[in-house]
């Protein structure tokens, strides 16, 4: 079952900053999925998107051709994420519940 609360981090260490442009893709996936407005329980589901400095997994990130996230509160990894991705991750991940495996980071 997924959590009514999700917190994501999405390094911007990249030199083409495509960190920022994956952090925008989920901002943009998460309104149009209806995670806003979406009621869990009576309450208001929180989700919040945000850059940040590296995540020490440069390989995937500053080397590789995505960015690197996780989410809270499991503590989720993934790496080359790309713009294109951010509807599976919130359909699979947020909503879902469901580890998006393909991207998914040990």
């Amino acid at each position: 079952m997924s959590s009514a609360y999700h917190h994501l981090f999405v390094c911007n260490s990249q030199k083409d900053e495509i960190g920022k442009d994956v952090a925008r893709a989920l901002k943009t996936e998460i309104k149009k999925q209806g995670l806003k407005a979406l009621l869990t329980g009576g309450a208001k589901r929180k989700t919040r998107v945000q850059t940040c400095n590296c995540l020490d997994v440069c390989k995937h990130c500053k080397k590789g051709p995505g960015a690197a996230l996780i989410v809270y509160p499991e503590g989720t990894l993934y790496g080359d994420v790309k713009p294109k991705d951010a509807a599976e991750i919130v359909q699979e991940h947020l909503l879902a519940g469901r580890v998006v495996k393909r991207l998914l980071l040990d």
